[in-house]
């Protein structure tokens, strides 16, 4: 080998290796001067945990987690085994309290329900249930439609938003979201509704027909609409369907027409007497009409028939 080739290499053999063992005790010195972090032992999920899953004592696990642990992190097992799941908790993820359920309240859809709210069934069908896109998660808005109480018979049948914004907790015994989004068909959905507005439902799927719209999850804005009936798509009219109310009375309603005054006697009516009584005497061929009034009976004039 040519001893001028031989000796570059062993130069750059040289050089490469006094830079490497410098770069090394920089990183060493950086690495030391850096304050170590605490760890702590900390209680993650085992493995994958759906919404209504109950916790058993084998999902649970304990890690080394370096750093500040999640505010909310639960440190002791007893206050995680038996509860239930009311958000989708991933392996290695710590048990968090606003993640589980209160002690004592179980697993599945009631463990789901919000302190304060309810879980209405709505019974539907490829229509009502929007061909099978009311899945849970998905937000909607309810229409009513019937004939109310007192409405005019000519406007038809009505419809009406009644309820907007409203979370679908389950549909059918499906709890979880599909990610996919694909339609599911089913039976009965679960609403997530407070206790004024289960009222409210209860009574209109029960006495009228109702219809789920969906709507966009990000469109929480209420909208005001007047409602429509089956008259007013021919004509075109908008405004109000009924007679106003005024607050805790009736429905207004036009004034009655009012009568004209009797007109004053007159002095010449007040005089006049009965009607006089004609008494019609029938001789034979010849008839007679004699008139009685209050002062004495007036002899009227005589006709004569021929027969």
């Amino acid at each position: 080998m040519n001893k001028r080739l031989a000796g570059v290499l062993a130069f750059a053999l040289v050089v490469s290796a006094v830079a490497s063992f410098l770069i090394y005790k920089l990183v060493s010195a950086r690495i030391a001067a850096t304050p170590k972090q605490a760890s702590s032992r900390l209680l993650v999920a085992a493995n994958n945990l759906q919404i209504g899953a109950l916790v058993r004592d084998a999902d649970i696990s304990e890690i080394d987690w370096f750093g500040s642990p999640p505010p909310q992190a639960i440190k002791v097992k007893e206050d995680i085994v038996g509860r239930g799941v009311i958000s989708n908790i991933l392996q290695g993820e710590p048990f968090q309290d606003s993640r589980l359920a209160p002690k004592g309240a179980g697993g599945g859809l009631a463990a789901t329900i919000p302190v304060g709210m309810r879980a209405v069934a709505v019974r539907v069908n490829d229509v009502v249930g929007v061909a099978g896109f009311v899945t849970p998660g998905m937000r909607v808005d309810i229409l009513i439609l019937g004939t109310p109480p007192n409405s005019p018979p000519t406007l038809g049948t009505l419809t009406k938003t009644l309820l907007q914004n409203i979370e679908v907790l389950s549909a059918g015994q499906q709890i979880q979201k599909d990610a996919e989004g694909k339609p599911v068909p089913v039976p009965v959905v679960n609403l997530l509704v407070t206790p004024e507005q289960a009222e409210i439902l209860s009574l209109a799927s029960n006495d009228a027909r109702i219809q789920l719209i969906l709507r966009n999850p990000t469109d929480t804005k209420e909208t005001k609409t007047p409602g429509t009936a089956m008259a007013r798509l021919f004509t075109g009219q908008t405004g109000a369907l009924l007679p106003e109310r005024k607050a805790g009375g009736a429905p207004k309603r036009a004034a009655a027409p009012r009568l004209a005054a009797t007109p004053p006697a007159r002095a010449s009516d007040k005089k006049a007497g009965p009607p006089p009584i004609i008494v019609e005497i029938i001789t034979g061929a010849r008839k007679t009409e004699v008139r009685f009034t209050e002062k004495a009976p007036e002899k009227a004039p005589e006709k004569t028939e021929v027969k």
